[in-house]
């Protein structure tokens, strides 16, 4: 029988499916995690053995370890890679919106106890405090945008060709 794809992508994709199930904890426990035999999950991976790992057992199983083994030779195939998030994505994309919250906190704390330092409150400072406080929300608001947007992010990403 021919092969869809040559002996070379073939035997790479059969030796990703090798370190995938040695990542999974070996042939028994990857067969219950991808509910397949264990004698099955051995032709996945035995380069002499026509049978292909099947893609969503690759899907499974590449959750469970979280590696993207089998994906990236499978990018790759197809003139793609795999990259890692972008630096601005999860922590990154929400310690700067952090910073402006504790920034804008502390200005209202500094303002506010100043003002009421010598137990009077003018217009003027009520009017810094008014200030600061507006600025605390827009900043907690923007910190709250970043972090539904990190929560949302995707692991990897599959850029242009390889």
């Amino acid at each position: 029988m021919a092969r869809p794809i040559s002996d070379a992508w073939f035997h790479r994709v059969k030796s990703a499916t090798r370190d995938l199930v040695q990542a999974c904890g070996g042939v028994v426990r990857t067969g219950e995690i991808a509910h397949a035999s264990k004698s099955e999950v051995s032709r996945w991976q035995t380069a002499t053995d026509e049978s292909i790992i099947p893609l969503a057992a690759v899907l499974v199983l590449e959750a469970d370890c979280d590696l993207p083994l089998v994906t990236t030779v499978m990018a790759d195939l197809g003139g793609r890679r795999l990259a890692e998030p972008d630096p601005d994505s999860g922590a990154a994309m929400v310690l700067g919106p952090y910073a402006d919250v504790m920034q804008a906190a502390s200005e209202l704390l500094s303002s506010t106890s100043a003002a009421v330092r010598d137990g009077k409150l003018t217009v003027a400072e009520i009017e810094i405090m008014d200030r600061n406080a507006a600025a605390l929300e827009r900043a907690a608001a923007s910190f709250r945008l970043a972090t539904a947007a990190a929560k949302g992010g995707p692991a990897l990403k599959v850029v242009g060709s390889a």
